[in-house]
């Protein structure tokens, strides 16, 4: 019997437990010391490169300061009955080292750098600082590997997270606001009669079809506890 497929598509929710606070609702976080503008936009990257890389470079270093929690735990348990793949906002790198396998990180990774040579899609293994000077093996400087607000997505991993979504079995969503597009459409590619699990403390603010909520179950929990509680849901499916 062919094993199911789940979809997980996840955000900064299930990484909150883990202490990294997001620039949406956090007071302490470094997110608060910098405006948006002046350290996550392409214009950003165009004025100042020393600022954006000071930025991102603190928030690498803050990569060593957290573990997964039972909520990336226990999504990565679920690869040992399911065949899972992993879409997520998130661009820390707990999932990995909760022991996922199959991720596609929408918009971009801590800890890789990647060249600014123009065309260019090379990107490398980068788990210190980026300082200006580093540079890529054509001799253009190395940037984090982000998507800067402005950027468009990359088409192949939109291309790969859609062709999950559309065979997916079950679509589990966790730990996002589902305000960001084109991300917010991925787990509603999936097909019409999917269950969907949103997984949030929140009221949902975003549009559910009317033909999805037979299909579509909120648990109003963070996400370790609600994780938990689809993991006994779909056993039963």
């Amino acid at each position: 019997m062919d094993m199911k497929k789940i979809l997980i598509f996840t955000g900064a929710g299930v990484s909150k437990e883990s202490g990294i606070e997001t620039f949406r609702d956090s007071k302490d976080s470094l997110w608060n010391n910098y405006k948006i503008e002046d350290v996550a936009t392409k214009d950003a990257w165009r004025k100042n490169r020393e600022l954006v890389l000071e930025f991102y470079n603190q928030r690498r270093a803050q990569l060593k300061d957290v573990d997964p929690n039972l909520a990336h735990k226990l999504i990565a348990d679920l690869e040992r009955d399911y065949k899972v793949n992993i879409v997520t906002q998130n661009v820390d790198n707990l999932h990995e080292r909760a022991g996922s396998t199959n991720i596609i990180h929408l918009h971009g990774e801590l800890i890789k750098s990647k060249s600014t040579f123009p065309g260019s899609t090379e990107t490398y293994f980068c788990p210190g600082d980026i300082k200006i000077g580093d540079k890529c093996p054509r001799g253009s400087q190395l940037r984090p590997d982000i998507i800067f607000f402005g950027e468009d997505l990359d088409p192949l991993d939109l291309k790969n997270a859609a062709n999950a979504a559309e065979n997916c079995d079950i679509c589990i969503i966790v730990g996002t606001s589902m305000q960001v597009f084109p991300a917010n459409q991925i787990p509603f590619l999936s097909k019409e009669d999917c269950l969907i699990y949103y997984v949030d403390p929140n009221e949902n603010d975003f549009y559910v079809p009317e033909f999805r909520l037979p299909y579509f179950k909120h648990i109003k929990e963070p996400a370790t506890i609600g994780m938990k509680k689809v993991i006994e849901d779909i056993k039963n499916v």
